[in-house]
């Protein structure tokens, strides 16, 4: 063990030595968290190191265009985007620096998922305190647990959302009207079984994350809602596990096929739509069907709705570790994150992300800023979900431990039962 430490003493102190220095390192103490002024005065001249995953051309042009230029223009913040094949690489790091005791890591920013996050908090390794007393933190709804809860751990204040995705289904309005479309998992059986063989769902399982996510939306529906979801209890499951079989049971010979076959994932779902074989697809796209319409795998009439509930998202966030040198700046990006035009910029395929708003839109009152959210709904046109829509629909995942027990359920109580 003692040679192990000292390993990893070694590879933080050369990892630390190797990373980008900034140009003013400026601790917690350096500024007021309540003084945004003071912020944005110790982050000037700072440079701040965004460690992220790297493995898209898109999302990297798309980062170094409107944030590290913003960041330079406006507050004098030079952006070291640090691409990384794996988050876990980062958290490792990050973990490695504590082990060493560097006071000043290499990371000022992660960009980082549930499982890391938990790591790290765990760890004592996230600066506390901070998300909510962000400017621009007032656009986000921190009281839905699809924000307060990264996947069933509370955010605390230690991270702040980017971008999110979100369940949605998909109708062609030449076939039917809006006015017709179900708007929960009740009404969606009742049509399914007035129109036996026009509907089905990704089979869950590793492969079928959506499907997956559609049972959980009947589940909570079913229990009559998300919040006793958010941590595992043995117990709750026991209690309303058997409704979602029986519901799915109900519904199974009301499917195409008879409940005999299920897609396997999102792009079988789709050939079965466009075929016209079934009238409902799934997606998570903020642009909705919009993607599948350019490729030319959905018509032109192809569009996006959601129930009136239940229907699970999932954010992006950003992290700041406590050892780093540059937290004014990271600030200022975790802001900037959250600004109105560039959530409007960011669901625009064309601008390389392409994922969903961090913030609330129905928040914004500022004339200009809605203006441009919603020019940038616009371009996306009708073939998407109304951004509205979604914030009212939006629920969060379960806790974790939810996520097996409801596919392997699926395959005892429902396929094999």
């Amino acid at each position: 063990m003692k040679q192990i430490s000292f390993l990893l003493i070694i590879f933080a102190l050369v990892l630390a030595a190797c990373a980008p220095s900034a140009s003013q390192p400026a601790t917690s103490d350096e500024f007021d968290l309540n003084d945004w002024d003071s912020v944005l005065a110790a982050a000037r001249g700072q440079t701040v190191n965004w460690y992220m995953w790297g493995g898209s051309d898109s999302i990297n042009a798309y980062v170094d265009k409107f944030y590290g230029e913003t960041l330079k223009e406006r507050y004098g913040i030079t952006l070291n985007r640090v691409p990384v094949a794996d988050a876990a690489d980062y958290v490792n790091q990050v973990l490695s620096e504590k082990e060493a005791g560097v006071a000043e890591g290499a990371v000022d920013v992660m960009w980082i998922n549930g499982e890391n996050f938990f790591t790290l908090k765990q760890a004592d390794m996230l600066y506390t305190d901070w998300a909510q007393k962000l400017p621009n933190a007032a656009l986000v709804n921190w009281e839905n647990p699809a924000i307060n809860l990264d996947f069933g751990t509370p955010v605390d204040n230690m991270e702040s959302p980017w971008s999110s995705a979100q369940f949605q289904l998909v109708y062609d309005s030449d076939r039917m009207s809006a006015d017709d479309l179900p708007r929960s998992y009740a009404e969606l059986k009742d049509w399914a079984c007035a129109n036996p063989g026009r509907f089905t769902y990704i089979a869950p399982g590793p492969g079928g994350f959506v499907g997956t996510r559609f049972l959980k939306g009947a589940l909570y529906e079913l229990s009559g809602g998300e919040a006793m979801w958010k941590t595992f209890d043995q117990a709750t499951w026991d209690q309303y596990s058997p409704a979602l079989w029986a519901y799915l049971n109900e519904l199974e010979p009301c499917l195409w096929r008879g409940g005999e076959a299920y897609p396997t994932n999102e792009p079988e779902m789709v050939t079965l739509f466009a075929n016209g074989e079934i009238d409902f697809s799934f997606t998570q796209d903020i642009g909705g069907a919009g993607r599948w319409i350019k490729d030319g795998l959905m018509p032109a009439t192809a569009r996006t709705f959601v129930f009136d509930q239940y229907m699970i998202g999932d954010f992006n966030y950003v992290a700041i570790p406590v050892n780093s040198p540059s937290k004014a700046a990271a600030l200022v990006l975790a802001n900037l994150l959250l600004e109105p035009e560039f959530q409007a910029a960011q669901i625009l395929p064309e601008n390389g992300f392409g994922l969903g708003y961090a913030i609330d839109v129905t928040r914004v009152t500022d004339p200009e800023a809605k203006a441009q959210l919603g020019a940038s709904a616009a371009k996306l046109g009708e073939a998407a979900t109304p951004a509205a829509d979604l914030a009212r629909s939006l629920a969060g995942d379960t806790a974790p431990q939810y996520q097996g027990m409801v596919e392997q359920g699926w395959l005892e109580f429902v396929v094999q039962k």
